[in-house]
């Protein structure tokens, strides 16, 4: 028991304890938490949450675009579908191509009404396995038709400037074995898409998202995964087409020039646009995706989305058009649809000539477009 005389001295220590312990209360208070991604790396960084509503609502308004251009892909390729059943024969290499590019846009369009309820909803209302299901169609569709749209041209460019010489190569074998190869191209770059998308649920606005979700998966092989698909975006679906396209018609309008076709410079014409529709369309999409990584602040970050919302938008509606495109620029597609036009609606005739074409001759010949 202490004496009344060293009371004083301990009423001071315990004062200057129990100020100490106030101030360390205190002062921990005043600090402003820090939110961390606590990842396997081993510094970690501060997250942070950026407004999006601004952005948002424009992608929610342009979505309403998805449904139209589903409809339209839906009418025009079956349309495509319908004319090659009818009047042409699925051995040729050009009917064998154009029926994988068509088969390949639809896929890519029967994930844009899903993706329309979603912008529009803000919320993934499918459940988990529709997303995994959603993300692999929506990737398998435009990747294959990239590929497809490639490989058309290269088949054409063929077709025009080694006329003859290419004949033995361009069979049926040709063909099928190229689709399968870009089918199974595609197939493999969407297993990256299938491991890292899926739904998780956000407790911040109490919804539940379907997008790239690392969650358990260990960071290091994500990021082997995010940097494999920044490559293959790059190399395999930017560079490669674009190259491939710009050369391949390059050689089709000199050897258009230089031959002694009447029609040649609307051929050259019609090859310039499509060049610049799909160098117009794709490259910003593109350009706008990889640029992602490399935004930091939430500024530039919402500046990305009002450009990633208006790129998408291009892209798509050019893959939607491009099956028609690419099949009614030909005058042999041309005339079939007159025909159809002529037997559906018989008064038409007068004012639509039709040349008469037999299956078996029009058939026969595998030039992708009529020059």
């Amino acid at each position: 028991m202490h004496s009344p005389a060293t009371r004083p001295h301990l009423y001071f220590w315990e004062f200057k304890l129990d100020s100490l312990l106030i101030f360390l209360l205190i002062s921990e208070i005043k600090m402003e938490p820090t939110i961390y991604d606590y990842s396997d790396d081993d510094l970690y960084t501060p997250v942070t949450v950026c407004e999006r509503d601004s952005d948002n609502k424009l992608g929610a308004h342009l979505s309403i675009l998805f449904y139209f251009m589903f409809l339209f892909s839906l009418i025009g390729n079956g349309l495509v579908l319908v004319i090659i059943y009818r009047f042409e024969k699925l051995t040729t290499v050009t009917n064998i191509l154009l029926l994988n590019l068509v088969v390949s846009s639809l896929i890519f369009m029967s994930s844009l009404p899903f993706m329309g309820v979603y912008m529009q909803v803000s919320q993934w209302i499918f459940g988990t396995a529709m997303c995994k299901i959603f993300w692999s169609v929506y990737y398998l569709g435009l990747y294959s038709s990239v590929l497809f749209l490639t490989l058309l041209t290269f088949d054409r460019h063929l077709a025009v400037v080694y006329s003859l010489s290419s004949m033995q190569v361009r069979n049926r074998k040709y063909a099928v074995i190229s689709c399968i190869v870009v089918w199974l191209v595609s197939i493999l770059v969407c297993i990256k898409r299938v491991i890292l998308h899926t739904t998780y649920f956000n407790f911040i606005d109490n919804k539940t998202y379907c997008d790239e979700y690392p969650g358990d998966l260990n960071s290091s092989h994500v990021q082997h995964l995010r940097t494999a698909g920044f490559y293959i975006q790059i190399f395999l679906f930017l560079l490669f087409p674009l190259i491939v396209i710009i050369y391949c018609y390059v050689r089709i309008a000199i050897t258009v020039i230089s031959s002694k076709i009447a029609t040649k410079f609307k051929t050259v014409r019609l090859i310039f646009i499509i060049v610049l529709l799909f160098f117009m369309c794709w490259t910003p999409f593109n350009i706008v995706e990889l640029m992602y990584d490399k935004v930091t602040t939430c500024d530039e970050v919402s500046k990305w989305g009002y450009a990633h919302h208006v790129t998408r938008n291009l892209a798509y509606i050019y893959f939607c058009i491009s099956p028609i495109f690419y099949t009614f620029v030909g005058k042999k597609f041309q005339n079939y649809f007159r025909q159809m036009l002529v037997k559906r609606f018989p008064g038409l005739k007068k004012h639509i000539s039709v040349s008469q074409h037999s299956r078996t001759n029009t058939s026969a010949k595998t030039t992708p477009v009529d020059l």
